[in-house]
């Protein structure tokens, strides 16, 4: 067989049934006793892995001084992508990582909606294939409705009554969108030792062990997940969405002791440390990355310096970023964990995994209970808000690290999660596949991708053709990167989530910052020559008005397409919205 398929190109072999996970086990020999050798489906299986609020620099391989090594050697036996981009925000980036639209086609405009039920999903499809399909971790794709009136509500959140709901529509939970199996939460913000909103299947958890750690337990039911799939009979693909490092700041407190030393100098000082450290890695060029000043412009923290803090809040602060870089360390571990247990099954070589993270860092700093954040435990303990709450690292806060920590967090982008700009959308993305992608192991491709294209790129390893129900397909398949073939044609990526937006079209990018305060009005276009400046601190726009022009004309006609409803333009009148934009997730 592997003579034949020597003999035939990609194109007549894909037609022919056979999958790129085929062709590559052919090729491997028929000697070999490995699990997915001696299965007859020798497509590959998939983990797709998700961190959540992680900064571009968070990673040890990305400059970060957090540790990190499980996926820091995933990244140096992988294809790390330098120009990979996500949604901005947990929604819409989990709707166009399981879709391969825009978030606006499957009715993913911000957050608290329900992921569209006539698109399928890429699970869907790959279990109507002959895979077995599991998801474990964060879904955050079903609608999100508070009860009423809110006393009520928070009884539900606190754990402390109305056990008998539900947590949305079962129609939208992941175990009837595709995954033959889910263990984890419904919504997006939980309680990491005691979560809101957890399910198996469909039947919620009601209660956790007192030991309980949400970051272990997700590790802890992926392990058991792919002992028992890497040694069936069946190709197999999970979704591993792990919660961390998404606030509220809770973590074990030997490893919050562990990073205190590591951030007591300041968020100053941690993102030049880091920006040194990515030149020196390679990972940026100084010329095209200057560092840009820091970015401190959120309603709930702003402006403040870190000379100008007291000692207290300088603790406080440290506390912050130490349980953030200790929220990461744990997930780190779990991620290693899977991987042992797929050599341990014998599916290692023949699983493709990749990483990558919905946003980048968040500057949320929440300042009350209500809608998903809980008011008390569930023993009645009050629990903390705002800057400097109290309790970091234990159940008794609901805060994050703030946008100081979270720019620099981001280094070398500016802004953050739910903005348009770099340090929103750009994410590590690495994929590995030892037995596919012989002699592209640490590697890097530096042309523009999209997490739209993950869906695509899935189905075409696995040899299953794009379902063209529902909306077009947005995505496109960059498999051919894993065996240095070409990958799709350069094509413009587009951006919206609550006001901010941006296109990308080659080198040039317009970008907008989301309205402030209570304004509603889009924001004047920015333009930025990525090629010269990827970190975006020079705006061309009053140099090349015909560039901002042209690339404005291209995000409107993309707006009709995905059917956005446009907000007034900067300086022209318009109403209010017409509901509360949530900033909360």
């Amino acid at each position: 067989m592997a003579d034949d398929v020597k003999g035939m190109n990609r194109r007549q072999a894909l037609k022919g049934g056979l999958s790129l996970g085929a062709m590559a086990a052919a090729a491997f020999g028929a000697g070999k006793t490995l699990a997915w050798t001696r299965r007859r489906d020798s497509r590959p299986n998939m983990i797709v892995i998700m961190g959540d609020d992680i900064g571009y620099s968070d990673l040890g391989a990305y400059g970060g001084d957090t540790d990190t090594p499980n996926l820091d050697a995933l990244a140096g036996r992988s294809v790390r992508f330098n120009n990979f981009y996500n949604m901005s925000r947990c929604c819409p980036s989990r709707a166009s990582l399981l879709t391969g639209r825009y978030p606006h086609r499957v009715n993913m405009t911000g957050n608290g909606t329900s992921l569209s039920l006539d698109t399928p999903t890429v699970a869907e499809q790959l279990r109507d294939s002959g895979y077995a399909t599991t998801m474990i971790g964060k879904w955050h794709l079903t609608a999100a409705e508070p009860l009423t009136p809110p006393a009520e509500h928070l009884k539900w959140i606190n754990h402390q009554g109305h056990f008998d709901l539900d947590f949305g529509d079962k129609r939208t939970y992941p175990a009837a969108r595709g995954f033959d199996y889910h263990w984890g939460i419904i919504w997006g913000v939980c309680d990491y030792y005691d979560p809101f909103s957890l399910v198996e299947n469909f039947t919620p958890v009601r209660e956790v062990p007192k030991d309980f750690y949400l970051t272990n337990a997700i590790s802890d039911h992926a392990v058991e997940q792919v002992g028992k799939l890497g040694k069936g009979d069946k190709p197999f693909m999970m979704y591993l969405a792990y919660t961390a490092a998404h606030w509220p700041l809770m973590a074990p407190e030997n490893l919050i002791q562990k990073y205190l030393p590591r951030f007591e100098d300041g968020w100053d000082a941690m993102r030049k440390r880091r920006y040194e450290r990515q030149v020196k890695i390679g990972l940026v060029d100084p010329k095209t990355n200057p560092l840009p000043p820091l970015d401190d412009d959120y309603a709930a923290n702003a402006k403040t310096d870190w000379d100008a803090l007291t000692p207290e809040h300088r603790a406080e602060q440290v506390r912050k970023m130490a349980t953030h870089a200790a929220m990461i360390d744990v997930m780190d571990q779990g991620i290693g964990r899977v991987i042992q247990a797929l050599k341990d099954s014998g599916a290692y070589d023949n699983t493709v995994v990749m990483f990558l993270v919905d946003n980048g860092a968040s500057p949320e700093i929440m300042t009350r209970a209500g809608y998903d954040r809980p008011s008390e435990t569930r023993d009645g303990r009050e629990v903390g808000y705002g800057e400097y709450p109290g309790g970091i690292g234990t159940e008794l806060n609901q805060t994050g690290i703030g946008a100081h920590w979270a720019s620099a967090a981001n280094t070398p982008f500016h802004w953050w999660k739910a903005e348009s700009y770099q340090g929103g959308t750009h994410t590590p993305f690495m994929i590995s596949w030892p037995a596919g992608m012989k002699g592209r192991e640490n590697t890097t491709v530096d042309q523009g991708t999209h997490i739209i294209d993950v869906t695509p790129t899935l189905l075409e390893l696995a040899g299953v053709t794009p379902s063209q129900k529902g909306s077009p397909m947005d995505g496109k398949s960059f498999a051919g990167a894993l065996t240095g073939k070409s990958l799709p044609k350069v094509r413009p990526f587009f951006f919206e989530h609550y006001g901010a937006r941006a296109v990308i079209d080659g080198d040039w990018k317009i970008v907008s910052l989301a309205p402030r305060g209570k304004a509603h009005n889009y924001r004047q276009w920015a333009l930025y020559n990525l090629a010269k400046d990827r970190t975006e601190t020079q705006d061309l726009a009053a140099q090349h008005p015909e560039i901002v022009a042209r690339l404005a004309k291209e995000w409107l006609g993309w707006a009709a397409s995905v059917g956005l409803k446009l907000r007034p333009e900067a300086g022209a009148g318009g109403g209010a919205p017409e509901k509360e934009e949530r900033f909360s997730d």
